[in-house]
């Protein structure tokens, strides 16, 4: 069993999936294990264990009975994507060729923790990940 076992809930299913699907292919040399878009679900391991799962927010809502509640409205983030990364510089210039945003600069944080380095990004379909390295 993973021990953890990420899902994003996405507005914007084919957007999410493209943008990992390279960023991934990218950053870790994988590739996903399955991607349905009808079901709006997708997935990439490494190693056996879950790294990312993509799941629409409208097939969870209908899964759970909650569609028909307003979705998120637009406010500060509510949650983040953290991914350990060897090179928080490189892994900022690979997302960003993929089309992610930089919020924040690759940068020392050593009033966060010892040798911390991160940087913040904004996904295409508006996710928030910070990358890190210690």
């Amino acid at each position: 069993m993973d021990a953890l076992y990420p899902r994003l809930l996405v507005e914007d299913f084919d957007t999410a999936a493209g943008f990992w699907t390279e960023a991934l292919r990218d950053l870790l040399g994988i590739e996903p294990v399955k991607v349905l878009p009808a079901a709006g679900y997708a997935n990439w391991d490494l190693g056996g264990e879950a790294v990312l799962v993509l799941y629409a927010r409208t097939a969870i809502a209908q899964a759970i009975g909650t569609g028909d509640l307003p979705s998120a409205a637009p406010a500060q983030d509510s949650a983040m994507l953290v991914l350990r990364v060897d090179d928080v510089d490189a892994a900022t210039r690979c997302l960003s060729e993929h089309g992610a945003a930089v919020l924040a600069e690759p940068q020392d944080r050593p009033d966060w923790g010892p040798n911390l380095r991160t940087a913040h990004i904004r996904t295409p379909d508006g996710t928030l990940v910070e990358l890190q390295s210690y």
